[in-house]
């Protein structure tokens, strides 16, 4: 799959998830999707990330989470989103799974980075 495919994959997928979330009254404001590779080094440099970040081939989303007006902001309460974006593909990965929780972190995989 080249990663333009990919990509369309993953747009295909994500408009899936939100539709979903909505569908259950959840709200979404889109975060970050695209991250250039001086701002993912920039991070990485911090501990807030790494170098070789999804975002900086538009593979991942980062999603804020509303439900009755309030921003949900801890990773375990987008568990229900995380859990129905694994299910859509089995290159789905969710970030409340990571070691550093980033429950807000939707991505699908390529050449082996999650």
């Amino acid at each position: 799959m080249t990663l333009g495919e990919k990509q369309e994959l993953f747009t295909e997928l994500l408009a899936r998830l939100i539709a979903w979330a909505y569908a259950r009254g959840y709200r979404i404001r889109i975060g970050e999707v695209y991250r250039p590779p001086e701002t993912a080094a920039a991070m990485a440099a911090s501990g807030k990330g790494i170098k070789n970040s999804l975002h900086i081939l538009k593979l991942a989303a980062d999603l804020h989470l509303f439900k009755d007006g309030v921003f949900l902001v801890d990773s375990e309460a987008h568990r229900p989103l995380g859990e129905f974006w694994k299910s859509l593909h089995a290159e789905a990965r969710w970030g409340g799974d990571f070691t550093r929780r980033d429950g807000n972190h939707y991505s699908i995989t390529h050449n082996g980075v999650a």
